[in-house]
C-alpha cells in the first residue's frame, strides 16, 4: 500500500514513516520543512533540523516538500494512496498566542484540506488533536493533590468531557476545529476518519523545546547540563504515551477503520508528574538534574490522564510502554542525537 504522512519529517510523522516503510509499504512524507520550533531552541545543533529528513531518505521514503495549506498539492500527493496519516500541525501553545493566523491556517484549514483529500480519493485518514481542546475549568475543579502530584476521581478522562471549558486560546480553538471537521466529514460524507486526541507523546526523534515536547526537552537539557524549566509547581500530571504506541494506534485504525473521535494516551498506569519525570531522569542519568521553577503559563492544563477505552473497543488498541521503560529509550536516543 502507498501511505501518505503529512508532517512526515516531524517527530510523530518520521516514526510513522519509518514504521510503515519497514513493514513494506510505499511511504511518502509530505512536509514543508519549516521548523519554527527549531529556530526558537538554541540548545539544538543546527544539523538537528534536518536529521529526520536524512533518516527518511536513507530508509527510501519519498519526501514531498509542500504545505498542507495547499489543497491542490496535497490532493495530488494523496492520489494512489490507501491511507493518510495527518500529523502536520502547529502544536505549540506559545506560538498560537503569538501568531493566531498561522495557527488557524495550519491546524484548522490544513486539516480540512487533509480531510478533503481523503474524501476525494475515498481513503481512510487519521488526524491528530490535543488534550488542550478540553480546557482547564472542569478538569482543574475536579482534581486534588495527593502523593506530590495532581490526581482525580475517576482518573481517566473520556471523550465526553466538556470541550473548551475555560479560556479559549488560539491552539484550543484551532484543534477543536480539527475535531469538529472530522465529525463533519464522518457525518456528511461517511468518511473513514479518526481524530486522535493525544496526550504526553514522547520518544526518540523528538527534538523537544519549552514550547512543545516537554519530556524530550527535559532530557535534552539534562544531558547538556542545563537546568530544566518548570512553569508552575511541577505537580502537573500527564499519562505519557510512548511514540511506538501512538504509531501502533495509527496502524490499528488502518486495519479496522472505525470512524470516530478518540482519546489516545497511555492511561493511569503511565501517569507521571513533571517533578516525578525529573526524578526519573535523575535516576537514569545517575545524577541530580537541576530545576528552575517559573510562574504558571496562561492556558496550561494541570492534569490529564486518558481513558482510552473507546478506541480499545473500536480497534483493539492498548498501550504497552510505561515511563520506566520509555524514558531510558528517550535518553539513549538523545545522547546520540546531541553527540558531535
Amino acid at each position: 500500500m502507498k501511505i501518505l504522512v503529512t508532517g512526515g519529517c516531524g517527530f510523530l510523522g518520521t516514526n510513522l514513516c519509518l514504521h510503515f516503510a519497514r513493514a513494506g509499504h510505499e511511504v511518502a512524507a509530505y512536509d514543508n520543512l519549516a521548523k519554527l520550533e527549531f529556530e526558537r531552541n538554541p540548545l539544538l545543533p543546527p544539523e538537528a533540523r534536518f536529521a529526520n529528513l536524512r533518516l527518511l531518505e536513507e530508509a527510501g521514503v519519498a519526501v514531498i516538500q509542500a504545505d498542507v495549506r495547499d489543497l491542490a498539492a496535497l490532493s495530488d500527493a494523496a492520489s494512489g494512496c490507501g491511507y493518510i496519516c495527518h500529523t502536520a500541525a502547529q502544536a505549540a501553545m506559545t506560538i498560537s498566542w503569538e501568531d493566531p493566523l498561522l495557527d488557524f491556517s495550519v491546524n484548522a484549514a490544513g486539516s480540512v484540506n487533509a480531510l478533503e483529500a481523503a474524501r476525494r480519493h475515498n481513503i481512510p485518514i487519521a488526524l491528530c488533536s490535543t488534550i488542550h481542546t478540553f480546557g482547564p475549568d472542569n478538569i482543574h475543579a475536579s482534581m486534588r493533590e495527593e502523593g506530590g502530584r495532581y490526581v482525580r476521581t475517576p482518573p481517566g478522562i473520556t471523550e465526553d468531557e466538556p470541550r473548551l471549558a475555560g479560556a479559549v486560546t488560539p491552539l484550543r480553538a484551532s484543534k477543536r476545529a480539527v475535531e469538529i471537521y472530522t465529525r463533519c466529514y464522518i457525518d456528511t460524507y461517511t468518511a473513514k476518519a479518526a481524530c486522535f486526541t493525544l496526550t504526553g507523546l514522547y520518544g526518540p526523534l523528538q527534538y523537544g523545546g519549552e514550547d512543545h515536547g516537554w519530556l524530550a526537552n527535559f532530557a535534552i537539557r539534562a544531558l547538556l547540563g542545563k537546568p530544566i524549566t518548570i512553569f508552575g509547581n511541577g505537580r502537573q500530571t500527564r499519562d505519557m504515551l510512548f511514540v511506538s504506541d501512538a504509531v501502533a494506534a495509527f496502524e490499528k485504525f488502518l486495519q479496522n477503520p472505525v470512524p470516530g473521535l478518540y482519546n489516545l494516551g497511555a492511561g493511569e498506569r503511565a501517569a507521571i508528574s513533571l517533578n516525578q519525570a525529573v526524578a526519573l531522569l535523575s535516576d537514569v542519568l545517575g545524577r541530580e538534574v537541576a530545576v528552575e521553577y517559573k510562574p504558571d503559563r496562561f492556558g496550561d492544563l494541570k492534569y490529564f490522564v486518558t481513558d482510552y477505552s473507546r478506541f480499545h473497543k473500536a480497534c483493539g488498541w492498548s498501550p504497552e510502554v510505561l515511563p520506566a521503560e520509555g524514558v531510558p529509550l528517550l535518553v539513549e536516543w538523545a545522547k546520540e542525537a546531541l553527540s558531535p
